[in-house]
């Protein structure tokens, strides 16, 4: 590599998620300097190596701590409409089936979302996806589910495209057709089925519009019978699949995915053991999401002490929604699942780097700070991890790096 293209980052402290590193759960190295070139991760020296001096630009990080590029791997942030409506009606004592009887719920949020314009939403998301960047986010998935038919749900997933295309931002689309029932379709579910694995999977796979896809599998939306039918439509063409399990019951979702090898098992406030146990035999991760436990204000919390006896991968992500989490904070989420769900700090951080990297297939390229992964990074004025997420409001963040390019 030329010294052009290569850039010395000095005077940082790295804590770099790396399990190989064993100076704390966090592997901080000190007294070092990390070295990119052409977006990626060259290197990562002693601060008087050598190397530095073949480096075209050095960027002096003023002690500053360097976490890796945090990843949002569960949100579904392109939507239109606003439901803060509906939330003071809850609040005010309206349960949902009113509301919902009375248009509102996820079927205000498809019909806006059909009928606004790409453009619309594409501005719309730009906004969400801007808040989450000043929190040091660098990856972030994006699910359709808001539209439930076929254009409307291709739009969604091009605007998702496009947003990956001039954002600096690594963001991963996932196909979320199988979130609720149409109201076309009601008491249909077997049909509505039918047409996602018919009309749907096969041509946006084929058109590159997504990375995985994704099911809502509860006694309210879909069932284990429609879950094995997407996953082994998505088996024959060779595309990932992940779940929203185990939410507000259990019908045994986990262990479904974990046979079809998914990447994640998302909420799972209810699984049980066998399901568990089912996720470490496969490698699956366990997503948490705290922000949509805390707004419904549900009381079963997910089986952290399980998930760490069996070895479980724990990820963390905002579920950002209108819905039931309409938080843009990663540092919120954090806080929230230390808070409620009793993780330790490091795993929180964990959960935002290396364990949502995999959870999104991409652990081999981010989610640590190590030599060959993307030189996606945020440098933070703090002195200990922690802080990140300790005190919400005051933002640490210092700058982001994506790719090697520093993003104010």
């Amino acid at each position: 590599m030329s010294i052009e293209n290569r850039v010395a980052w000095i005077n940082g402290i790295l804590a770099t998620m790396n399990p190989e590193i064993n100076t704390c759960e966090y592997g901080i190295l000190k007294d070092k300097t990390l070295i990119t070139a052409g977006g990626t991760i060259e290197a990562i020296v002693p601060y008087k190596s050598v190397e530095i001096e073949k480096c075209e630009k050095h960027i002096d990080l003023g002690g500053a701590l360097v976490t890796p590029g945090f990843i949002d791997c569960h949100t579904h942030l392109i939507y239109d409409g606003n439901r803060a409506s509906e939330w003071e009606l809850r609040l005010n004592g309206v349960n949902y089936a009113e509301i919902a009887n009375s248009g509102g719920g996820i079927y205000s949020t498809v019909l806006a979302t059909r009928s606004a314009s790409f453009e619309r939403l594409y501005a719309l998301s730009e906004k969400r996806i801007n808040a989450m960047k000043s929190e040091g986010v660098t990856t972030l998935e994006i699910k359709s589910g808001y539209a439930l038919e076929k254009q409307s749900e291709r739009k969604i997933l091009e605007v998702a495209c496009a947003l990956k295309a001039k954002q600096d931002m690594d963001i991963v689309p996932t196909l979320l057709a199988a979130h609720s029932v149409p109201y076309e379709y009601k008491d249909r579910a077997d049909e509505y089925m039918d047409y996602v694995c018919k009309e749907m999977i096969p041509e946006f796979w084929r058109d590159g519009l997504f990375s995985a896809a994704d099911i809502f599998l509860e006694f309210v939306a879909f069932s284990l019978e429609h879950a094995e039918k997407m996953f082994k439509t998505c088996a024959d063409l060779g595309i990932p699949v992940k779940a929203h399990n185990e939410q507000l019951s259990n019908i045994g979702g986990s262990e479904l995915l974990a046979r079809y090898n998914g990447l994640s098992s998302d909420h799972i406030e209810r699984i049980d053991e066998r399901g568990v146990k089912a996720l470490a035999k496969s490698g699956t991760v366990a997503v948490l999401l705290p922000g949509a436990f805390y707004f419904l204000k549900d009381t079963q919390s997910p089986p952290v002490s399980l998930l760490r006896y069996y070895h479980v991968p724990i990820a963390l992500a905002t579920d950002y929604n209108p819905g039931t989490s309409p938080f843009a904070s990663i540092r919120l989420a954090m806080n929230m699942a230390s808070t409620l769900f009793g993780l330790t700090p490091a795993e929180a951080m964990m959960g935002v780097t290396r364990n949502a990297a995999r959870a999104l297939g991409k652990e081999k390229t981010q989610g640590i700070l190590k030599e060959g992964f993307d030189a996606n990074f945020a440098v933070w004025n703090v002195d200990r991890p922690v802080e990140i997420f300790y005190e919400i409001g005051p933002n640490p963040l210092k700058f982001r790096v994506f790719k090697g390019i520093i993003s104010e």
